[in-house]
């Protein structure tokens, strides 16, 4: 008697696996032509987002973006650019060439300037990233300042430090939403933060 009672309740638990199974598989399939399953998605209009800025309950206390250096610098670039508008061209012209280093101007100068890498920034803007500003740096020399000369060796090579950071990514709101929605998306890209010397790599 008890083992035809542990037979049906082993029989009992195979076929509520069976068909827990059978709704999962049935609720995996769509017909064709359906719209595709999405999760959750907020999903905002233009008139929420201010000057195309992410919505402010996403800048949360854990979101500093304001901490970060390539942040932080947009504003002075811009400035500078203003300031230099008259001569930009002639200005861009100057500065691809590899600055000769002058050991008394050092203690005047910024670090990528007195650097024997030396760098400069220029503003990547990206209207669907926030922040859509980001200050990235671009190695002047493709070798290194030699100290004692203050000319560029290709002894060494400069190459781009880069700082990972998280940024939002705006993109449009899955079907079957209203045109024009958006929503975002959390994504982490590679920043160009400064430029250092490394030895030079040589093939076996």
């Amino acid at each position: 008697m008890c083992g035809c009672r542990l037979t049906l309740l082993g029989r009992g638990w195979l076929g509520a696996l069976v068909l827990l199974g059978t709704l999962m598989l049935c609720r995996g399939l769509r017909r064709p032509g359906s719209p595709p399953h999405h999760p959750h998605v907020h999903c905002y209009s233009a008139g929420e987002l201010r000057d195309g800025e992410a919505p402010a309950h996403l800048l949360g206390r854990s979101l500093r973006w304001d901490h970060y250096v390539p942040v932080q610098l947009v504003p002075q670039l811009e400035r500078l650019q203003d300031a230099n508008a008259g001569h930009r061209r002639h200005r861009r012209h100057r500065e691809r060439a590899c600055p000769a280093l002058q050991l008394r101007a050092g203690l005047r100068s910024e670090p990528n300037e007195r650097s024997i890498s030396p760098w400069r920034y220029r503003i990547d803007e990206d209207e669907n990233r926030y922040p859509r500003k980001l200050a990235f740096a671009e190695c002047l020399c493709s070798g290194c300042v030699d100290v004692k000369t203050g000319r560029e060796t290709t002894s060494l090579n400069s190459v781009a430090i880069h700082q990972t950071m998280m940024v939002l990514r705006r993109k449009p709101c899955p079907r079957p939403t209203g045109p024009g929605l958006v929503t975002f998306e959390v994504d982490y890209i590679r920043v160009p933060v400064g430029c250092t010397c490394v030895l030079p790599r040589t093939g076996r």
